[in-house]
């Protein structure tokens, strides 16, 4: 059987959309036959910005093009929330797959968002809401996680990150860090993405 290929693609500014990504990568990789991989898409301010705003080093996870993304066959995309919507840099990474549009190349194919909001108030489910219409331009396929990670949808005692449109967590200036449960919700995601990427390429 063909190896299913998953891409989680992401801007994390002060790196609690990371974390969340490299959470989400080990569970895709839990999957037999799908071999996952992590991207950034690229940063679009100036290092005397970042450094203005107290932003720490990027890591090493290498940035994507556009014309990457025909190599998989599912993608999760993170990124922080800005007012309701997602960040600017991952908005500018998607502006650019103009061609890919144009041919409907990632037509068919499977994707989830996972993010991270500045307070509670601030876009666990907004955010998500106002990114589907990027999928479906494309001809995607848009794969919340509903209710599938059980109890865990029904934390009240502590706060709790995301929400049935996919993982997510607080915290924003470096302030936060993802909790046990943010994780785990993460891992599932990345999981159940993963199953599903697999179960539409073997129908191929």
């Amino acid at each position: 059987m063909a190896t299913t290929k998953v891409y989680i693609i992401y801007h994390s500014l002060y790196g609690h959309v990371e974390k969340l990504a490299e959470e989400i990568l080990k569970g895709a990789t839990s999957v037999e036959g799908v071999e996952a991989k992590l991207w950034q898409v690229p940063e679009i301010l100036s290092e005397e910005i970042l450094k203005k705003m107290k932003a720490p080093p990027r890591s090493e996870v290498p940035d994507i093009s556009p014309k990457q993304l025909t190599e998989a066959d599912g993608f999760l995309f993170g990124f922080p929330a800005r007012y309701g919507n997602m960040s600017a840099q991952f908005r500018a990474f998607l502006d650019a797959t103009g061609s890919l549009w144009n041919k409907q190349a990632l037509a068919g194919k499977p994707a989830s968002f996972f993010f991270a909001t500045a307070s509670q108030g601030s876009g666990q489910e907004e955010v998500a809401f106002t990114s589907i219409p990027q999928l479906v331009h494309h001809g995607m396929l848009y794969v919340p996680i509903g209710y599938t990670f059980g109890a865990g949808m029904f934390e009240m005692e502590k706060v709790k990150g995301g929400s049935p449109y996919g993982s997510g967590t607080f915290g924003e200036h470096g302030i936060g860090e993802p909790s046990e449960l943010e994780l785990a919700q993460a891992f599932h995601q990345g999981k159940y993405l993963a199953g599903i990427a697999k179960k539409l390429k073997g129908s191929q």
